[in-house]
C-alpha cells in the first residue's frame, strides 16, 4: 500500500475511496464535527516541553493496563459496522490490533460474531455495551463475550440516543444488506437498516449508578464506564466498583457547550486518584496527543474514526498503518521530551494553558520489563483495587458501606434500615447467669474444673462444644430430630453459608440458585468464592416454582449443575415473604429429580407466629436440605453463634461419613473453631430456657408482630387506597419478621436515600441492593421495624410519606 505520513493523509484517502453517503455516516453529523473541533482545539493548546542531555538512548512505549501489557498506550475505540467500509470488517481490525499488540474494543453493533473475532487475534478484546432496556439481552451479550474469552466490558453511559444525524437524513442513508449487528437478538436486526432506531427502541433511559454496580457484580470481567466528564461521576463510578473510566464527550450526547475530553481529563483523573484506569477517547490524531493525554492523567487513549479510515483504505494493513503512525509519533515525542518509559511521564512533560494539570494515573506502569528500583528505605506506594480480587468491587460491599455512612451522617434520622434486633431487653446480668448455668451443666456431666478451664480458655473442637444442647433445642422447637454429630457450630449463620457453598460448588459449572430479591450475605459469599449465581423470581409464596423448574432443565441442558438453592422460607430478608406448607412440599418435589439441595436459612423463624409451617428440614425425607440456624436474632447478636445441620451421607475412599464432618474441615481453615466462651453463653441460655427457645422468644415475637401491624396501619393512614392508586404505591403484607417491601413510583437509589435522609430525616434501604442481575427493585425500598419504638414508627412513616408524595409529584 502507499506509505502515509499522517492520519490526515489516511483520512483523505478514505474519503476519496468511500461513497459519499458512507463517508458522511462514518464521520457523523454536525454535532460530531463540533465535538471533534472542540477536542482538536484542546489538543492544539498542549505544548510539549523538550528536554536535552537526558541520556535517553531507547524508548519503551509499552504500558500495563488492568494486568495486560499493551505495546503502546493506544487502543481501538468501539466502532459500529466495520463491514460498511471493508468486507472483512472487525476481523481485519482485530488482526491488525493483535499484530501491533494493542487492544480492540468491540462494539455491540459489530458485524462479526464475538467468537469469530476472538479466533482471529491475540489482542486484548473488550466488549462495548450500551445500556439496554431488556436485561436478558444485556446478560446474553455479557455471557457471549465471557465465553468468547473477552477481557473486559465497556459500558457506554452517555448514549441514550444516537442524536439527530442530519447528513444521514439528507442522504436517506440506510445500512446495506448484510451489514447488521450479528451478536444481538434476531428481533433487533429487523431495524438494522436505520441505526438510530436501535437507540429509540432498545436503549434504556433513567438508569442510575446502581445499574453499573449490578453489572460489575454480574460478571468476573472488569467493567469500564465510557462517557465520564466530571469528578462527581468519576467518584460514583469508582464507588460502583468499576475498573476504569473513559473520559469521552462523543457518545450519544454531543452537547454544545460540553467540555472537550482533554479539558475534562485532569478533573476526572484527580477524582479517580489511582483507584481505576483512566482512558481518554476523542480527538487523538498524533503521537504528541497521546503523550499530552498521559501527562494530564490518562492511563492510555482510544482512537476511533482514524481506524475506520485505515480500514477503508487497505483493510488490515490500513488499520496497522494507523497504529504504526501513532506509535512512531509517540516514541518520537518521548525522545524529544527526554522520557525513556511511560512511567516517566508527568504533568511537567507539557504546558497546558487553560488546563489544570493532574497527577498521572497511578495505574500507568512501565516499562513492563520490571518496576523501577526503589530508593533506600522506600515503602510501597499502595495497592490498586483492580489488582485485588474482583469480589472487592461487588456492589454489596459498596452499598453496605454507603448505608453505614448515611446512618452516621444523619444520626437523628428515623431509620427503617437496620435489620438488628430490638435491644431494650438485653441485661448484662444475664451473661453471668448463662455462663453459670452452662458450667453447672458440664459439672453435672462429670466435667472437672481443669477440663472446664481448658474448654473455655483453649481452642476447642472445630465442630463445636454445644452440639448436644443445640440438637436437643432444635428437636423441641422444630421437630428436627438429627443426631448432634450432624451439627457444626459456626461463627454466626454467615460462616455456615460460606462453608456449605464452598463444599457444594466444586467447579466452574456448578451454580448457586437464589431468590430474587435475596439476602446479600449469600450473594456476597458467592462473589468471594467465584461461584456462578442464577436468580429465581420470588412470588408472594416463595420462589416461582414454574420458573425454577424451567431453569433447572435449562442448566442441565447446558451441562451446568444447580448444586444449591438458597432460601429464607420464613419472613425472608428483604421481602418479608413466608412460604406456605404446600409451597415447601411442592418445592422439594420440583428439586428432587435434579439433585439440587436446599440451603435453608432460618434467622427469623422463632420470631414469627406459633402456628408457622414446618421447616424444610423437618419435611425432608431424602437428604435434600442443609439447614442453617442462628442465635443472632433470637438470643443476642454479639455471641456470633450459629449452626449447620448436615446429616447427608458422604461416600469416601475409606468408607462413609457425614457431610457435617466435611464442612468441619472447611471451617478449620476459616475460623479454626467457634469461640468456646460464646458457645458457653448460648448453651447456658438454651439450658435456662429448658431447651425451648421458641417459648423464651415469644414476647419478642409478639412485639415484632405488633410493630409490623403498626407500620402497615400507618402506611394505610397516609396512603389510603385512592392515593395508592393515583401515585402507584403498594406494599406486601408480611405477618412476621423484620421487613416489609414498599413499591414507590420513582427510582429509589442511593441519591434518593441521601435526599430523603437530609431533607426529611428518615432512612430506608433501596431494594435494588438485594437483586441479582435485573433492574428489578429500582422502584422499591425495604422497611425494617425491628429496631424502632412505636413513636419512631409513627414519626418515620409520616416523614416517609412526605418524601414519597413530594418526589412523586
Amino acid at each position: 500500500m502507499t506509505a502515509y505520513l499522517t492520519l490526515d493523509d489516511l483520512a483523505a484517502a478514505a474519503r476519496s475511496k468511500l461513497p459519499a453517503e458512507v463517508w458522511d455516516f462514518v464521520e457523523g453529523g454536525a454535532g460530531r464535527e463540533r465535538t471533534l473541533a472542540a477536542n482538536r482545539d484542546a489538543f492544539e493548546r498542549i505544548r510539549l516541553r523538550p528536554r536535552v542531555l537526558t541520556g535517553v538512548t531507547e524508548v519503551d512505549p509499552s504500558v500495563s493496563v488492568l494486568g495486560g501489557v499493551w505495546a503502546a498506550p493506544v487502543g481501538i475505540a468501539p466502532l459500529a459496522y466495520h463491514t460498511l467500509v471493508h468486507p472483512d470488517g472487525e476481523l481485519a481490525t482485530a488482526r491488525a490490533a493483535g499484530a501491533c499488540g494493542v487492544p480492540l474494543v468491540v462494539s455491540t453493533m459489530a458485524g462479526r460474531a464475538f467468537d469469530e473475532i476472538r479466533a482471529e487475534t491475540t489482542a486484548p478484546l473488550w466488549l462495548q455495551l450500551y445500556p439496554l432496556r431488556d436485561p436478558d439481552a444485556t446478560a446474553h451479550l455479557v455471557r457471549t463475550a465471557e465465553r468468547a474469552g473477552f477481557d473486559a466490558l465497556v459500558l457506554t453511559v452517555d448514549a441514550p440516543r444516537l442524536g439527530r444525524r442530519l447528513r444521514d437524513l439528507r442522504n436517506g442513508f440506510r445500512l446495506p444488506d448484510g451489514v447488521a449487528p450479528v451478536n444481538l437478538p434476531t428481533s433487533w436486526r429487523t431495524g438494522a437498516a436505520r441505526p438510530a432506531g436501535h437507540a429509540e427502541s432498545h436503549f434504556a433511559t433513567g438508569l442510575t449508578w446502581d445499574a453499573v454496580a449490578r453489572l460489575c457484580a454480574s460478571t468476573p470481567l472488569p467493567v469500564i464506564v465510557k462517557g465520564v466528564l466530571t469528578a462527581e461521576d468519576a467518584r460514583l463510578a469508582v464507588a460502583a466498583g468499576v475498573a476504569g473510566v473513559v473520559v469521552s464527550n462523543h457518545g450519544g450526547r454531543q452537547l454544545d457547550g460540553a467540555p472537550a475530553s482533554l479539558d475534562a481529563l485532569p478533573e476526572v483523573a484527580r477524582a479517580v486518584d489511582g483507584a481505576a484506569v483512566v482512558l481518554l477517547d476523542g480527538g487523538v490524531r498524533t503521537g504528541a496527543d497521546v503523550l499530552g493525554a498521559l501527562a494530564l492523567g490518562a492511563t492510555a487513549v482510544l482512537v476511533g474514526r482514524p481506524v475506520l479510515h485505515g480500514l477503508a483504505v487497505d483493510g488490515e494493513q490500513g488499520v496497522g498503518e494507523v497504529l504504526r503512525i501513532l506509535t512512531e509519533e509517540f516514541v518520537e515525542s518521548m525522545f524529544l521530551t527526554g522520557l525513556a518509559t511511560v512511567a516517566d511521564i508527568d504533568p511537567a512533560t507539557v504546558t497546558a494553558p487553560a488546563l489544570v494539570t493532574a497527577p498521572v494515573s497511578a495505574l500507568v506502569t512501565g516499562p513492563v520489563t520490571g518496576p523501577p528500583e526503589p530508593t533506600a528505605g522506600a515503602l510501597p506506594t499502595g495497592l490498586h483495587l483492580t489488582s485485588l480480587h474482583a469480589s472487592l468491587r461487588h456492589p454489596v460491599l459498596r452499598t453496605m458501606t454507603f448505608l453505614n455512612e448515611i446512618v452516621a451522617r444523619y444520626p437523628d434520622a428515623v431509620s427503617f434500615a437496620p435489620g438488628r434486633p430490638f435491644e431494650d431487653g438485653y441485661d448484662l446480668a444475664e451473661l453471668s447467669g448463662h455462663l453459670s448455668a452452662y458450667l453447672e451443666h458440664r459439672q453435672a456431666d462429670g466435667q472437672t474444673g481443669t477440663a472446664l478451664t481448658r474448654e473455655l480458655f483453649q481452642y476447642g473442637p472445630t465442630a463445636g462444644t454445644i452440639r448436644d444442647i443445640v440438637a436437643r433445642t432444635v428437636a423441641q422447637d422444630e421437630r428436627i430430630h438429627v443426631a448432634p454429630e450432624a451439627y457444626v457450630i459456626t461463627v454466626g449463620a454467615q460462616e455456615g453459608l460460606l462453608i456449605t457453598v464452598r463444599a457444594f460448588c466444586a467447579d466452574p459449572d456448578d451454580v448457586l440458585l437464589v431468590p430474587d430479591p435475596c439476602y446479600t450475605g449469600v450473594t456476597g459469599v458467592a462473589s468471594l468464592l467465584g461461584v456462578s449465581v442464577e436468580a429465581v423470581p420470588e412470588t408472594t409464596d416463595g420462589p416461582d416454582l414454574v420458573y425454577l423448574d424451567r431453569l433447572l432443565a435449562r442448566l442441565r441442558a447446558e451441562k451446568r449443575r444447580a448444586r444449591l438453592l438458597y432460601l429464607v422460607p420464613d419472613a425472608a430478608n428483604p421481602s418479608g415473604t413466608t412460604m406456605s406448607r404446600h409451597a415447601r412440599e411442592h418445592l422439594l418435589r420440583v428439586l428432587r429429580p435434579y439433585g439440587t439441595v436446599v440451603l435453608e436459612d432460618t434467622p427469623y423463624r422463632l420470631l414469627g407466629p406459633a402456628d408457622r409451617p414446618p421447616t424444610l428440614k423437618a419435611l425432608d425425607r431424602h437428604g435434600q436440605v442443609v439447614h442453617v440456624g442462628s442465635f443472632a436474632k433470637s438470643a443476642f447478636p454479639g455471641a456470633r453463634v450459629g449452626y449447620v445441620i448436615a446429616d447427608q451421607t458422604v461416600h469416601r475412599p475409606d468408607g462413609t461419613g457425614l457431610l457435617a464432618d466435611e464442612l468441619s474441615k472447611i471451617k478449620s481453615m476459616v475460623t479454626v473453631n467457634t469461640s468456646p466462651v460464646s458457645q458457653a453463653l448460648i448453651g447456658g441460655l438454651l439450658l435456662r430456657a429448658g431447651h425451648r427457645l421458641g417459648e423464651a422468644t415469644a414476647p419478642a415475637a409478639r412485639r415484632y408482630s405488633a410493630m409490623m401491624r403498626l407500620l402497615r396501619a400507618e402506611l394505610d393512614r397516609h396512603f389510603p387506597q385512592p392515593v395508592r392508586d393515583r401515585l402507584g404505591i403498594s406494599w406486601n403484607d408480611p405477618d412476621s419478621g423484620f421487613f416489609l417491601s414498599l413499591t414507590v413510583p420513582f427510582v429509589a437509589g442511593d441519591e434518593q436515600l441521601d435526599d430523603c435522609a437530609r431533607r426529611y430525616g428518615v432512612l430506608w434501604t433501596p431494594m435494588s441492593y438485594f437483586h441479582v442481575h435485573s433492574d428489578a427493585g429500582q422502584h422499591a425500598v425495604r422497611l425494617s421495624v425491628s429496631y424502632l419504638t412505636e413513636q419512631e414508627i409513627v414519626d418515620g412513616v409520616g416523614r416517609l410519606a412526605r418524601f414519597i408524595t413530594d418526589t412523586a409529584s
